[in-house]
């Protein structure tokens, strides 16, 4: 076997091992990019760019002083192109915006791929390492930083019993709320009232205690206390 090819089954197989760590961790959490994707995805990186780095092999009717090898513009069609791929994994539902990171994990898998296919080995495994660890370790740390949590909630009352807003307001902050927008809304027979808000706080249990408190309000028709995570 000539050395270009165990070369080439080496970056390949590079990639292969790198993108399916990133896809496994993506898997175990639920993310609709998950294993197979990523490694699919870097991959194919790592295979452009070894159409890239070796043209002078499959260019055989050329005389190899003739060919001018610049990798880098397949490296930044590869980058353009996981763009569409990545933004097909973000969604928005309701307030929330879901699929960011994966996106972003899809993103750097597929950076990762055109360094093995280079064949830049060093950067590469440095990589792959670090997209692991921001990706399972930061996850643990995000739990223990102080962070706000935002919520987006809906209060529906009868038309002729439902609360003024300065009530709301007051009832909001005795549990620990800041109303960060509020917005009305009458039906269309014009029988119900309803606010639209979104609300934040620096705990999450806070959600649970005003839960509560509304089940136990007649005027209160309906709620919902939606959180808003990414």
């Amino acid at each position: 076997m000539e050395q270009i090819h165990i070369d080439i089954a080496v970056a390949l197989g590079s990639a292969l091992v790198a993108g399916s760590l990133i896809g496994l961790e993506r898997s175990y959490h639920g993310r609709p990019a998950g294993f197979r994707t990523h490694a699919l995805v870097c991959l194919a990186s790592a295979l452009l760019m070894v159409v890239a780095v070796y043209q002078w092999r499959w260019f055989t009717s050329v005389p190899p002083e003739a060919i001018r090898i610049d990798p880098t513009r397949m490296a930044q069609g590869i980058m353009t192109g996981i763009g569409f791929l990545g933004a097909g994994v973000i969604f928005k539902e309701g307030v929330t915006v879901r699929g960011l990171t994966t996106a972003a994990s899809i993103w750097i898998t597929a950076t990762l791929g055109i360094l093995y296919g280079a064949g830049f080995y060093y950067p590469a495994v440095l990589g792959t390492v670090a997209t692991l660890g921001v990706l399972a370790a930061f996850r643990w740390l995000e739990r223990w930083m102080p962070s706000q949590f935002f919520a987006e909630l809906r209060i529906r009352f009868a038309r002729n019993s439902a609360s003024a807003e300065p009530e709301l307001r007051k009832l909001l902050g005795d549990h620990g709320f800041n109303v960060a927008t509020m917005t009305y809304l009458l039906d269309d027979s014009g029988r119900f009232f309803e606010y639209r808000t979104v609300i934040r706080t620096l705990r999450a249990s806070n959600a649970e205690r005003l839960a509560a408190h509304l089940l136990g309000l007649d005027e209160v028709i309906e709620f919902a206390i939606v959180p808003t995570v990414n």
